[in-house]
């Protein structure tokens, strides 16, 4: 019997046109969204590089900001960038637009394809994921009795006896002369033990073991998998745009750095959350009063419609992206803050000093320990907290999309091509924006003449504009801001608080004789590296003593 050899040849006419049609269909989606958009008079910096843009020369300045604030001081609170592929990117850090991105237009501008892609890979199908109001409005829905304010004040006793054990351990290695400390390793050790007491009831165990499966999958991750990415990728991901979702979903498969260094993480991950999950899923009928993190939202789940619930898929990665945000974010914060202190010694003497006090008035009244009271009032600690968010926001841009032609209003006008001043910026449907989370925190007219300074005490002498009412604390960016803005910005608050304030009282940070330039590398999460042994991934050495 004769075999019918039914193989599509590359020269089969089939082929031919099927590659044409694609090619077609990809280029036309290209013109449209790159060369009739409602941009082309807003001015930014040349393009060099046709296919690859300018936007990734943001990844590869030497520390956060270099290039931002630059642009800021030259074009204004708006710019127009060039993405890979030629597709054009609105910059903006102006209050006004900020506040009607992320207040007004309340879902109207979702996460861009590659921005969502990329928070699947880090955290799976979790809060940080969902693409769509309706997606991300369930999850909220279901993780809100989680993060009350009177839920997350209850965590301050965990928060403080995990920073008492790393003052222990800190106490033990530290010489009398004083000794080097990687403070940023140390740190995002504690808070992932603080996440898994707080979120799971279950220790980790990362401060008593510095090779700790959870705690080296997280180490450098964002470095690792994030840093100076190659321009191929950069391509790449471009054409996410045009990808159906079946194929956007396996891009975690690709055995590249890129993708490769998320998927083993989470894979770590998921064996102790599954685990976790059932554990607690089992205990529901028994067990009402737990308040851990993960027991509130598994009771929040269980008793919402089913079409509103939560799938296992779901609860799992809800307790990535929550470990992730939870240590990750705050000890890098904590890091830089402590980084600061060792550059502002004054500051420093001014805070231990006023912590000190505070611990004389706990002992007079015959409590143990500091309350929320008590630390919320701790004026250059809190001024600290603010001005180190504001200075150091781990975050830096984010990236959104217009779903509809809109308008976009600006508090200070900028200066088009033609030389028009204008106070408002239409786009189209579909335009990629790109909110400058650090450019925004560093508006003179906002934040004063100082603005690149670090100077808590602005805080203190009241010396900033809140005209525009923007981000969720102290009117920041730093936790995003509106309906998308980071539901666990309180948890880190009280975290910060716990641990800052036993840290400074129990010792003085200065920077190593040897002064190494500590750079603030663009990494998904700005992370510090040392200048020069970039080799050796995050680091932040301070020389630490004990008072």
């Amino acid at each position: 019997m004769a075999v019918i050899d039914y193989t599509l040849h590359a020269s089969s006419p089939l082929v031919l046109l099927a590659c044409t049609v694609c090619v077609a269909v990809l280029a036309f989606r290209w013109y449209s969204s790159s060369s009739h958009g409602s941009i082309a008079h807003i001015r930014g910096p040349p393009v060099n590089n046709p296919i690859l843009g300018n936007i990734r020369d943001f990844s590869y300045q030497e520390n956060v900001g270099d290039l931002d604030f630059a642009y800021m001081k030259e074009y204004g609170t708006a710019w127009r960038l060039k993405s890979s592929l030629g597709k054009s990117v609105l910059m903006v850090a102006d209050p006004k637009a900020l506040q009607h991105i992320f207040h007004k237009s309340g879902y109207l501008y979702p996460k861009t394809t590659p921005s969502t892609v990329r928070s699947f890979l880090v955290t799976g199908k979790s809060i940080l994921w969902a693409p769509d109001g309706n997606t991300h409005s369930r999850h909220r829905k279901i993780m809100n009795p989680a993060f009350s304010a009177p839920q997350l004040r209850s965590f301050l006793t965990l928060f403080r006896k995990s920073s008492s054990r790393l003052c222990q351990l800190w106490r033990e290695e530290i010489s009398p002369e004083g000794s080097i400390v990687l403070v940023n390793k140390w740190l995002a050790r504690t808070t992932l033990d603080v996440i898994g007491e707080a979120a799971f009831d279950f220790d980790f165990g990362a401060m008593q073991d510095n090779q700790n499966e959870l705690s080296v999958a997280y180490d450098n991750m964002f470095t690792d998998a994030t840093l100076h990415t190659s321009p191929w990728n950069a391509i790449f991901e471009a054409l996410w745009d045009y990808l159906p979702d079946g194929i956007l979903k396996q891009v975690q498969h690709i055995p590249t750095r890129e993708y490769a260094r998320f998927k083993q993480t989470l894979r770590v991950f998921a064996k102790y959350s599954k685990r976790l999950i059932a554990q607690k899923s089992s205990d529901l009928v028994s067990d009402t009063h737990s308040k851990d993190v993960m027991s509130v939202l598994v009771r929040a789940n269980a008793a919402e419609d089913a079409g509103r619930k939560l799938n296992d898929e779901e609860m799992v990665s809800q307790m990535a992206a929550l470990t992730l945000a939870g240590h990750e974010t705050t000890a890098n914060t904590i890091s830089w803050l402590l980084y600061e202190l060792a550059k502002h010694p004054d500051f420093h003497e001014k805070m231990h000093a006023e912590i000190v006090a505070k611990r004389a008035e706990v002992v007079a009244r015959g409590d143990e320990d500091f309350t929320m009271e008590d630390l919320e009032s701790l004026e250059y600690m809190q001024a600290a907290i603010k001005e180190t968010l504001r200075y150091h926001p781990i975050a830096f841009h984010l990236n959104r999309m217009a779903s509809q032609d809109d308008v976009l209003p600006l508090a200070y006008p900028v200066v088009t091509t033609t030389g028009e001043k204008v106070t408002e910026i239409p786009v189209r449907k579909g335009q990629a924006i790109m909110p400058n989370l650090a450019a925004y925190n560093r508006i003179p007219e906002i934040w004063g003449a100082d603005a690149h300074e670090w100077n808590p005490m602005r805080y203190i002498e009241n010396r900033t504009d809140a005209q525009v009412r923007v981000g969720m604390y102290a009117n920041l960016m730093t936790f995003s801001a509106g309906v998308r803005g980071c539901i666990g910005w309180r948890f880190s608050l009280i975290e910060m608080q716990a641990i800052i304030s036993d840290l400074v009282e129990n010792f003085r940070f200065a920077l190593p004789k040897d002064r190494p330039e500590v750079l603030r590398v663009p990494a998904a999460v700005m992370a510090p590296m040392i200048k020069g042994r970039m080799e050796e991934g995050a680091k932040l050495p301070l020389h630490v003593t004990v008072y």
